[in-house]
């Protein structure tokens, strides 16, 4: 079994959203001081990295965190080579990548090829998914998406109605998936957030596997 981790390393330097302080990280005791013991504590935001998004982040009334369907983040997904679209994606990009009939949807864009995840600063270039492209995956049944970067949303877009489109409609959305190394095709995807009670979102730990070949 090949396990692949797509999960974004969280650190000081983690690139975060416009507004959202990166992580801080101290250590309360460590061996290396004396101490008995090594403990750390750390503060960062529920959106840090690779996460997941609660439907209550833009869903009045939604789910919170600890009500996650867990099955929705377990089993067979596809990934999605869509790094030839230059701007966001759009309606006809999934029709002709033949997204219909899976359940979970990973999306790899031209952020991969560029490893914005990778760099110090935010990009607010960065490829998402349109509105009329959300309403499309709602329309073939997609249960859930994965992008390549820190949210679903064009950055440009105010009013988050890619975010309403697909949490109104109670997909589950997973953010900040590391896929620049990740080849297109069928895997199984286990992506456990924290279990972060009342939280609009929690940072996870996620993979894909699949048999070796």
């Amino acid at each position: 079994m090949e396990i692949i981790d797509i999960t974004a390393p969280v650190s000081p330097r983690s690139v975060m959203w416009p507004g959202d302080e990166p992580p801080s990280h101290e250590f309360t005791s460590h061996t290396d001081r004396g101490d008995p013991n090594t403990v750390s504590r750390w503060i960062l935001s529920a959106h840090t990295g690779t996460h997941v998004d609660a439907r209550m982040h833009f869903i009045p009334g939604g789910w919170p965190m600890q009500e996650l369907d867990l099955a929705r983040c377990v089993g067979p997904c596809r990934v999605v080579d869509l790094t030839h679209v230059d701007g966001h994606i759009g309606r006809a990009d999934l029709e002709a990548a033949g997204v219909a009939g899976t359940a979970r949807l990973i999306l790899k864009t031209r952020n991969s090829e560029q490893r914005l995840l990778e760099r110090d600063g935010f990009e607010e270039g960065y490829a998402a998914i349109s509105r009329e492209a959300a309403e499309y995956l709602v329309e073939i049944g997609a249960e859930t998406v994965g992008v390549d970067y820190l949210s679903v949303e064009p950055f440009e877009d105010g009013e988050f109605r890619t975010h309403h489109a697909l949490l109104g409609e109670d997909v589950v959305l997973l953010e900040g998936l590391v896929l620049a190394d990740v080849e297109p095709g069928e895997y199984v995807l286990a992506c456990l957030p924290i279990k972060l009670s009342g939280s609009d979102g929690a940072p996870a730990r996620a993979i894909l596997m699949r048999d070796s070949q």
